[in-house]
């Protein structure tokens, strides 16, 4: 007795379907064409991240002085790597703290300075403060 296969590829046809294999080597070549794009938008974008010039603000110079109830006169600076190193480089700042009124009254002056540009100007900022818990300053000395 024989066996008849009622299979039409029994005659060497090839169908019209897509093997496994060539699925996963489509696949494989796709995602090595996406991650090679992906890794050329990531270098480019960490480029073009360095060349940004970043700038500090004066919001990291005065917020310690709104969140405290005292002020202590006199003339303080440092460098912007005591609060976020290698993230302003070459940049430090001064400020001056003055009671101009005997109420707790305080003026504060700011300056920034880019200690990379040889010729730029600080720039500068003047607050005012009203911080009654302060320690007397030079105008209660001076209206005593």
């Amino acid at each position: 007795m024989r066996l008849q296969l009622n299979n039409a590829n029994h005659h060497g046809e090839r169908s019209a379907a897509f093997t496994l294999l060539e699925v996963i080597v489509a696949c494989s070549l796709f995602f090595m064409v996406a991650f090679a794009v992906l890794e050329i938008v990531t270098v480019g974008l960490v480029a073009a991240k360095k060349l940004q010039r970043r700038e500090p603000q004066f919001e990291f110079l005065i917020s310690p002085h709104v969140l405290t109830n005292i002020l202590n006169e006199g003339n303080y600076s440092g460098s912007f790597d005591e609060f976020m190193p290698d993230l302003y480089p070459g940049f430090s700042y001064e400020y001056e703290i003055v009671e101009v009124d005997s109420n707790g009254f305080f003026r504060v002056d700011y300056a920034i300075f880019d200690n990379t540009a040889k010729s730029a100007k600080p720039r500068m900022l003047t607050t005012f403060f009203h911080k009654p818990a302060s320690p007397p300053g030079s105008a209660t000395k001076a209206s005593r």
